[in-house]
């Protein structure tokens, strides 16, 4: 293994970037100055960052390094998508503590290089440093969207439908899936994780997906979102902060939300309740967002793949509150839980 100290901050910039090559006319300068240089022509930039901890937001001993600095740069992807905008460029700053070699951080860089290849964004740089703490992982993502077709989250009206894209609570089972299995392994370390058959469940949680695809059908469509966001949180989270900033209140249905036969298998087998992970359980990174009632013919040819998009609800006047109604029909308040739910 090669030490970090043996290469040195530029030396280690220079291995893990010499070989990176834009894929935008945008990008005017890349890596090698003090600052990367957009032209962004008549279109708006949109900027967003996100900081992942050691020992907070991801625990190694489960955690591959390329699958995290996957994930790492597909979180901020999909911010950009949320805002159905186009994300172009990316920023990657590290603190690095003295137990990671060069090719850990290769291996971790691979995985952020691997994302921006899928995603078609140009990583213009960044910065590293030591730490004291562990690894830290800085990424700020850069999008670019003409004025019009942003969308924001305070837009949703009275009358328009609900939609999410693929399913929901996947992830949060993944990651029980994955501690349960790591302190029977502390227990029997000679034993094996009990992982078969639950593989995708591994990958909603290690290996999301930015939801461009989506943003690409919706404009396709010809489907103008009127407030939008992605499901970092979960559900009942992120509804409720449409629903506040667009001052309405709300409508889903228990029997409308999409959820994978795998993750309700799981979830009963853990004594969870599959709907509460669906709800609170967060992670997903898919889109909730609201569309008109008059673009529901548009939507529908986009819900026949059971991984694109789900009407689950309805928004109402702000005096009905945020509800959802059971299979029972019984009304039952929706709460921000959100991720704290995993302590994670």
């Amino acid at each position: 293994m090669t030490q970090i100290s043996q290469l040195g901050e530029f030396g280690l910039i220079h291995r893990l970037t010499d070989k990176l090559k834009p894929h935008n006319v945008s990008t005017e300068k890349s890596i090698g100055d003090d600052a990367a240089v957009l032209s962004m022509h008549n279109k708006r930039t949109l900027v967003t960052t996100d900081l992942l901890l050691e020992g907070i937001h991801f625990n190694l001993e489960y955690v591959p390094l390329k699958h995290l600095g996957y994930k790492a740069a597909v979180v901020n992807i999909s911010d950009i998508c949320a805002m159905n905008a186009t994300p172009t460029q990316l920023l990657v700053s590290l603190g690095i503590s003295k137990r990671f070699s060069v090719e850990n951080i290769e291996e971790l860089y691979s995985g952020i290089r691997l994302a921006c290849e899928r995603y078609g964004v140009d990583i213009v740089g960044g910065d590293t440093c030591s730490s004291m703490t562990g690894l830290t992982i800085s990424i700020t993502c850069i999008g670019e969207a003409k004025k019009g077709d942003i969308v924001y989250r305070n837009g949703a009206k009275e009358n328009d439908l609900i939609c999410v894209t693929g399913n929901l609570g996947s992830a949060y089972l993944g990651l029980q899936l994955l501690e349960r299995e790591r302190i029977v392994m502390q227990a029997n370390p000679e034993g094996t994780p009990a992982f078969e058959g639950k593989e995708y469940l591994l990958q909603r949680q290690l290996k999301p997906e930015a939801r461009l695809d989506i943003v690409e059908k919706l404009r396709k469509a010809d489907i103008h979102p009127t407030a939008m966001m992605d499901i970092s949180d979960g559900l009942s989270s992120e509804l409720l902060h449409i629903c506040t900033q667009s001052g309405v209140g709300c409508a889903v249905y228990e029997d409308k939300l999409p959820i994978d036969y795998e993750a309700a298998v799981l979830a009963e087998e853990m004594n969870l309740n599959i709907v509460t992970c669906a709800l609170n359980g967060g992670e997903d990174y898919e889109l909730l967002f609201t569309i008109p009632l008059s673009d529901y013919e548009k939507v529908i040819p986009l819900t026949f793949d059971k991984d694109d998009i789900s009407i689950i609800g309805h928004i109402t006047k702000a005096e009905y509150g945020t509800r959802m109604i059971a299979r029972g029909g019984e009304e039952i308040t929706l709460r921000a839980q959100g991720w704290d739910m995993g302590n994670n």
